[in-house]
């Protein structure tokens, strides 16, 4: 329905789509998808970009959602991998809790292996705004600091079994936009990046949770990955720039 809408009824927005040449997509592959996130718009785009070309996104929800009419039906059934998850409080006065809810993420993983799947982890763990981007004093000019421990849970247990980690950029040239305005066609351009990250071989079997070592060596691989996308969204935005100019 998301798609129909945008393809029939917001007709003024023009999208900029560019694939990297190296990432062969297929609709019976398996992926992890990394993304930028700045509004709830995010995920819409996602999913339009994506319906054609990759299985079905999916993303980790929480468990409680599931009590929400509708919504929380419509992820049990299209197989969003649903977790309990305990608060830093509850692991500290009962560490064991902590491999508890790994347990719970591998088994929510293991349901997608049956089918193909796109699951999509958005490593800044919020939406960017520039009150967020200062307060966290972030490197880097348009993106928040990553947070790794989702990708390095979901690529210990999934790593073997995917065909590519990918990683979409989105930008909003004319600004953010909110959820009401894009579905009132306010949005006059979007432009998205998809491109292939190379896996290492040391990253796949690796303990993010408890090997120090090996948790400062995958987060500074984030961190690459991550100025290599804020380089990108720099040069996507200038190139915008040069095309309305």
């Amino acid at each position: 329905v998301n798609n129909w809408l945008i393809d029939n009824v917001l007709k003024n927005t023009k999208w900029q789509i560019s694939i990297d040449e190296s990432l062969d997509l297929n609709m019976q592959g398996r992926y992890l998808m990394t993304c930028n996130h700045q509004s709830w718009v995010d995920t819409t785009v996602n999913q339009y970009f994506g319906l054609t070309r990759m299985p079905l996104t999916r993303f980790f929800t929480k468990w409680e959602l599931i009590f929400i009419p509708f919504v929380g039906q419509a992820f049990k059934i299209l197989g969003f991998p649903m977790m309990k998850r305990h608060s830093k409080e509850q692991i500290a006065k009962n560490p064991s809790l902590k491999y508890r809810d790994m347990e719970e993420a591998r088994k929510a993983c293991e349901q997608l292996v049956s089918q193909p799947f796109t699951l999509l982890n958005y490593l800044e763990g919020t939406r960017f705004t520039p009150e967020k981007h200062e307060q966290q004093k972030s490197p880097y000019k348009h993106l928040l600091k990553p947070k790794a421990g989702g990708l390095a849970l979901a690529l210990n247990i999934l790593g073997d079994k995917i065909d590519a980690l990918v990683d979409m950029t989105i930008v909003y040239p004319d600004g953010v936009p909110g959820y009401g305005e894009f579905w009132l066609g306010e949005v006059p351009r979007i432009a998205v990046n998809l491109r292939k990250i190379d896996i290492p071989d040391w990253v796949l079997g690796g303990n993010y949770e408890d090997d120090a070592d090996y948790r400062a060596r995958f987060q500074q691989w984030v961190d690459q990955i991550w100025t290599e996308k804020d380089q990108l969204i720099e040069q996507m935005r200038q190139n915008l720039i040069s095309a309305s100019a």
